[in-house]
């Protein structure tokens, strides 16, 4: 029996087409400054985010922490929502690299005010750490996969540029944020400093991320990566498939939300469920839904899904997350919704 894999939108395998750019894609040595097409998805990712550069890295993980480590010093602290990427899955980074606290914001959906900003700034003494940067994540992964309206970010900047902040934009969804919410992604990032974005997430490419922002901070986050050991040679191969999602694996990401809006309004009519924002409400990819007390726990309803042939993560005692992506197959609610109502019941 085939699995339908629902864990993350990472799990995607490149298409043909994208294995075919990858093979006629010219290639140099980019620690050597000379990889053509490593620098042509440079150039592209700063026109489309409307900065003066980009870099190409490994992951998601240290583009943000890349950023973290420019605008910051060591006992500086940033100011992020609670349920962030930087905080939950990137290892305890803004300390360990860049000796850095986390002021953390309530806020609905993973998304914060300008007003909150203003009041978690720091006195400018010599007892407090100095508030220099805020982070915002769209989408918000652990906010449900929420999108951050326009008007709203540009409200946080303007608060954070007041206060003498810079801001940085983890947008490594920001290609559905933008499908979704119809603001191409040049405008969400202006009011932003630095932009990280993925290509593995969302896109289908197998590699990568970039951090884009002002040509001199690139170029101290460039010496930066090769510090982190993220200096790759012939990555030409990485940055061909990350240029073939730009170009055509985009404007589909809206089939992802229209199924994860199904999946959502499918899983909520079962017994023990609750959807989470619920259906109407689901803004992009992803299905967060918690599983009564009575019906068990999240990881054990994971493993049974996982012997249906559907693979969901959990992500928190009784909360589970399934995301929809390039290579999921057409009857993927009706399998998955069918999963979760047969592994419940099992339970009884």
């Amino acid at each position: 029996m085939s699995v339908i894999d629902l864990r993350s939108d990472t799990v995607t395998r490149p298409t043909a087409a994208m294995w075919e750019a990858m093979r006629a894609a010219p290639l140099g040595d980019d620690v050597l400054g000379d990889e053509p097409t490593v620098q042509a998805l440079e150039a592209k990712v700063a026109t489309l985010l409307g900065k003066e550069a980009a870099l190409f890295v490994p992951s998601g993980t240290m583009a943000n922490q890349l950023a973290i480590r420019c605008h910051c010093e060591g006992g500086d602290e940033i100011i992020a929502h609670r349920e962030s990427h930087i905080i939950h899955y990137e290892t305890g980074a803004p300390a360990a690299v860049s000796g850095c606290m986390i002021q953390p914001l309530d806020g609905p959906f993973g998304r914060f005010d300008a007003e909150a900003v203003n009041t978690a700034v720091r006195n400018r003494d010599i007892h407090s750490p100095k508030s220099r940067l805020v982070v915002v994540e769209n989408t918000h992964n652990r906010g449900g996969g929420s999108v951050w309206p326009l008007a709203q970010f540009r409200q946080v900047a303007d608060a954070a540029r007041a206060n003498q902040l810079s801001v940085h934009l983890d947008g490594a969804r920001l290609w559905n944020a933008s499908v979704a919410a119809g603001y191409s992604p040049h405008d969400f990032a202006a009011p932003a400093d630095t932009v990280s974005v993925c290509f593995s997430k969302g896109l289908g490419a197998p590699v990568g991320s970039a951090l884009a922002g002002p040509a001199d901070l690139i170029a101290r986050a460039r010496r930066f990566r090769k510090m982190l050991g993220g200096g790759m040679r012939q990555s030409g191969l990485l940055a061909a498939a990350a240029i073939y999602a730009l170009d055509h694996h985009v404007q589909r990401l809206s089939e992802d939300h229209a199924r994860a809006r199904a999946l959502g309004a499918a899983i909520a009519t079962i017994p023990h469920v609750t959807v989470e924002p619920p259906a109407n409400a689901i803004e992009s990819n992803m299905v967060f839904f918690t599983v009564a007390q009575a019906a068990g726990d999240a990881r054990s309803l994971c493993q049974r899904l996982r012997a249906l042939g559907v693979d969901m993560i959990p992500m928190g005692p009784h909360r589970i997350r399934a995301v929809m992506h390039l290579d999921v197959p057409s009857d993927v609610v009706e399998r998955a919704a069918t999963a979760i109502a047969t592994a419940l019941a099992a339970r009884h």
